[in-house]
């Protein structure tokens, strides 16, 4: 998959696929994330002592990093929230949302290294 940065800006590679990966790369690359992250693994996870919905959130913040890495791609996902929250047509609105939930799922696809 192409990066969507601007020329200037390197977009990080994404990390190995494990939570202690992710969150290093969260905190060099997206510390705006950390809290949330943090948050999610605590209620999720950590407090539960039941490792059963890592898989369920690796993939929501695989996601999350894959596009806030990109200056370019988190503004756009996140111009295509703003102008589905703004209109009031209906199929524009659901149109500009399925456009976001595709490039979320194209993001699931992304390797450790890309």
């Amino acid at each position: 998959m192409a990066a969507h940065a601007e020329p200037d800006h390197v977009v990080s590679p994404m990390p190995e696929r494990t939570p202690n990966a992710l969150r290093r790369a969260i905190v060099e690359d997206a510390p705006q994330l950390l809290p949330d992250f943090d948050r999610h693994w605590k209620r999720a996870i950590a407090d539960t002592y039941d490792v059963g919905p890592v898989s369920a959130f690796m993939a929501r913040w695989w996601c999350e990093y894959a596009i806030a890495r990109d200056p370019a791609l988190d503004a756009h996902v996140r111009d295509l929230h703003r102008r589905a929250a703004e209109t009031a047509d209906f199929s524009e609105a659901q149109a500009l949302l399925e456009e976001v939930a595709k490039i979320r799922y194209s993001m699931r696809e992304l390797e450790p290294g890309e």
